[in-house]
């Protein structure tokens, strides 16, 4: 039952800490520009794109592997349902318009450190995959993306 959750695989602790890391300090941090509504709903929709990646490019293309390929282990579990999201609500709990810019190169750059720990550590293993992909994203995400999403789910109507 336990190798369902891949603890055997190289650098799961990586994932582990770091996601666990920030999912505690999303979760306790003071709340500044969101409210536990607007956690609740950015943990949700960022957890599901982050699934849907998974989806489409590590099993459908094959352009990444999170530790053992055929187990969705806990690891690749905390990759999808708690980095992304826990980075998005922190991003948007410090976002203003006045410091926009400053946060996105601070995000990606954190969000890139992220995916570099986890491949020196071995528990990431591209197949294709590049950071020439995830860095354009990443900036994608926290320029566009992420103050869309915060407009979309304040709007009152």
């Amino acid at each position: 039952m336990t190798k369902n959750l891949d603890l055997h695989a190289q650098g799961t602790w990586l994932p582990i800490c770091v996601g666990l890391l920030l999912f505690l300090y999303a979760l306790f941090m003071p709340k500044k520009e969101i409210g536990w509504r607007e956690f609740y709903i950015t943990f949700g929709i960022i957890g599901y794109f982050a699934w849907i990646g998974d989806s489409l490019f590590g099993k459908m293309l094959d352009l990444v592997d999170f530790g053992n390929p055929h187990i969705t282990g806990i690891g690749e579990f905390i990759s999808y349902s708690l980095i992304p999201s826990s980075l998005s609500v922190i991003f948007l709990n410090y976002f203003k318009k006045t410091n926009k810019w400053i946060l996105v190169i601070i995000f990606t750059i954190i969000a890139t450190l992220v995916e570099w720990g986890m491949r020196k550590v071995g528990y990431i293993k591209p197949h294709g995959w590049s950071f020439f992909f995830s860095i354009p994203l990443y900036f994608v995400v926290f320029s566009f993306f992420l103050p869309l999403h915060r407009k979309f789910i304040n709007c009152k109507s």
